[in-house]
């Protein structure tokens, strides 16, 4: 029996979560008062050349939380490969000499 995969757990982002408060415009509601407006979750990312923002739904904020974190995970290990492989290339660099 094939296994389900749910397309989340494959799903892997590069950027930031952050939250935005905005006010809504609407004169009655609470925001047009307070300091703080509606809190809005937002997924930042650099793409060429400008910063884009994407907000959240509150259904969508696990998932893009898990897939930065593997984005992050992903991006550590390839970055620790690459210093040891640099370190590897100057050891035979050395040995050469």
């Amino acid at each position: 029996m094939a296994s389900m995969t749910d397309p989340d757990d494959l799903l892997v982002l590069r950027g930031r979560l952050t939250t935005f408060h905005r006010r809504c415009g609407k004169p009655s509601c609470w925001c047009a008062t307070s300091e703080q407006g509606h809190a809005s979750p937002a997924l930042t990312y650099y793409e060429g050349g400008r910063t884009r923002t994407v907000t959240l739904r509150a259904d969508e904020l696990d998932a893009v939380a898990a897939a930065v974190a593997r984005y992050d995970a992903a991006a550590e290990q390839l970055r620790a490969a690459a210093e040891r492989g640099l370190a590897g290339f100057r050891a035979r660099r050395q040995a050469g000499r």
